[in-house]
């Protein structure tokens, strides 16, 4: 097993949706259940934490501040005073429903999915908030909205509905944002669920699975390629970062383990870091 550097000491209850910001050298992602927008700074090793009102699913970079994904609806973050300004309008949707996954394309569009928290059945839908024409709802019929990420070139967009242990890949187009033919890219074995993800420069797919103690990395083609086990049964997402892009940092969930399950994973809820030998690409911000 390859050995992690633990990266500061927050532990989440459901860590999720790491962002490496390269101007500021940091580390962002959230701990939905906190809920709490987090923040670790290579240069000090300092974690700060900005409290959210509501469950906090993902974020984006932007200038001068985040955009962020709470349970009802986007928001923009500013980290200097911590205020809020909505960034769409809510979703709409019955009480139970929250922002789950998200992350920006190539073009800086951003891009989360819907879910039911209590009831995760399938009647949840992916947005795609695009800065010239607003909000829109893109697909439908979503349990677990999970692995947004995009190919190199930006025409490949992978998404995975995690009940489905099945991801997709769908055709993309960069200059429109909208969807073309959809295919199956890889099916899950029990017991991992395909979570977050995230592509490399190599063009290779890194999927965190919850439940499966492990990262496993695809090729554009589908092939496993290899996998990362962890010493967390519960990955939840995975990002690239560090000054060369080269370290690869894992968020992670305690949320329901048992007392002797999380005895025995001492890690459960830390962030991780590894060196897996390869370099990620640069995370796109927000265009807004």
């Amino acid at each position: 097993m390859d050995t992690p550097r633990r990266i500061g000491d927050a532990t989440d209850i459901l860590g999720e949706g790491p962002v490496w910001c390269p101007r500021a050298q940091a580390l962002w992602w959230v701990d939905i259940q906190a809920p709490a927008v987090r923040r670790w700074q290579a240069a000090t090793g300092a974690v700060r934490s900005w409290t959210m009102p509501e469950p906090v699913g993902s974020l984006a970079l932007r200038g001068g501040g985040l955009l962020v994904a709470l349970k009802r609806g986007l928001a923009f973050l500013d980290t200097d005073t911590g205020a809020l300004t909505p960034a769409a309008p809510p979703h709409g949707e019955d009480a139970d429903m929250r922002f789950n996954d998200g992350r920006c394309d190539r073009q800086g569009r951003f891009w989360a999915g819907t879910m039911g928290e209590a009831n995760p059945t399938p009647r949840g839908h992916l947005y795609r908030l695009d800065p010239a024409t607003g909000v829109a709802a893109v697909l439908h019929g979503i349990a677990i909205p999970n692995g947004l990420c995009w190919s190199p070139d930006g025409r490949t967009m992978y998404f995975a509905d995690s009940p489905t242990r099945t991801i997709l890949a769908f055709a993309y187009d960069p200059a429109t944002g909208a969807l073309g033919e959809r295919r199956v890219f890889a099916r899950v074995a029990p017991p991992g669920i395909p979570d977050g993800a995230i592509v490399d420069a190599e063009g290779y797919m890194w999927s965190a699975e919850y439940g499966g103690g492990r990262i496993t990395r695809y090729a554009p083609d589908g092939r496993v390629d290899r996998r990362l086990a962890l010493p967390v049964s519960q990955p939840t997402c995975c990002a690239f970062g560090g000054p060369d892009l080269s370290t690869l940092f894992v968020t992670c969930a305690r949320a329901g383990l048992s007392a002797a399950t999380l005895a025995a994973e001492p890690l459960a809820g830390a962030v991780l870091a590894y060196e897996p030998g390869v370099r990620g690409l640069p995370e796109p911000c927000y265009a807004g």
